[in-house]
């Protein structure tokens, strides 16, 4: 996987044979679980600091059958930007999500350890009514403790209206999940 661009709105962005897109609230592990997917620590951006991600960020994945492209989404929810940046977020976001003739899966992630925050239900409802294809994934999962994982479970499908089975559950620490969310990734890209 390699970097490509980054853009602030959707009309500047290249042409795309096929994308896939990540997104989530701010500090969920959107740049962290990318670089786990690419086997690389510094691919994507990861602060400590929520919000770093400001603009639409772009990388090639050109591994075997999957040759497209995997998007990097602003986070929505609380960030350390300004807020004119924030301001045009929702706009860029949903635009993107909307405009994007080549976007075939969105990959909804939701803090596993906290749970889904009503953000977080606000996107999967917006994308459930626009009928955007869309998977959730659970990120964090080493952060919760072993005896609670069932539970946690249970708590965070019903938070987010699905089913236990349908939420895959990764830690881009541990790598825990990493290969099924390569893999489902890949199947995207493939089409």
């Amino acid at each position: 996987m390699s970097f490509v661009e980054s853009a602030s709105r959707v009309d500047t962005l290249p042409d795309a044979v096929v994308e896939v897109a990540f997104v989530g609230r701010s500090n969920v592990g959107k740049s962290s679980l990318i670089n786990a997917l690419a086997n690389q620590k510094q691919l994507a951006r990861v602060s400590n600091t929520p919000g770093r991600t400001q603009l639409i960020n772009l990388f090639r994945c050109d591994e075997g059958d999957a040759l497209g492209t995997i998007v990097d989404l602003p986070g929505y929810g609380y960030a350390k930007a300004s807020k004119a940046v924030r301001r045009d977020w929702p706009e860029m976001i949903e635009g993107y999500l909307l405009d994007r003739d080549h976007l075939v899966m969105v990959f909804v992630l939701v803090d596993g350890e906290i749970g889904p925050t009503k953000l977080d239900v606000q996107m999967l409802d917006w994308l459930r009514y626009h009928e955007v294809p869309h998977t959730v994934v659970a990120t964090k999962h080493d952060k919760v403790k072993s005896a609670k994982r069932a539970t946690r479970k249970n708590e965070l499908a019903a938070g987010c209206r699905l089913d236990k089975g349908d939420i895959v559950w990764v830690s881009a620490t541990k790598g825990v999940g990493i290969d099924l969310l390569r893999s489902l990734v890949r199947s995207h890209l493939s089409g």
